[in-house]
């Protein structure tokens, strides 16, 4: 586990669905140290003309975007690996996106085990057992 909720300015592309989806499952089993048989993600799009930066559309400012929110067990990786890990996130989809606003938002989510879970059982619970 973890799950991760991507948005992504622009039309929606299969081609770049994978390849995000690639950048994110190795980035996320690479620097979080997380299982990719139980990582998710799902992925979004969002038009230009409906996607507001500092009140003025993407459209507008010629520019691209992302966002993305990743939930994780609190307490399972160190400050140091969620900032590389943020880094290298936002490296990556600049290179998939170019003309990336800087207001394109990484939100690593520490969710308490007791809280969080899948398949009907919290992380607690399989830390327990």
């Amino acid at each position: 586990m973890p799950i991760l909720t991507v948005k992504i300015s622009g039309k929606k592309s299969q081609e770049l669905t994978s390849q995000v989806g690639e950048l994110l499952m190795d980035l996320t089993s690479r620097i979080l140290k997380k299982k990719r048989e139980v990582t998710a993600i799902a992925i979004e799009y969002v038009d230009h003309d409906s996607w507001f930066v500092g009140g003025k559309l993407l459209s507008e400012a010629g520019k691209n975007s992302f966002y993305f929110d990743i939930k994780i067990t609190d307490e399972t990786n160190t400050k140091d690996e969620k900032a590389r890990y943020i880094k290298e996130a936002y490296e990556g989809f600049d290179r998939l996106l170019g003309n990336l606003h800087e207001e394109s938002y990484i939100y690593v989510q520490d969710v308490s085990a007791t809280a969080y879970g899948f398949g009907g059982k919290t992380q607690e619970f399989r830390y327990h057992h």
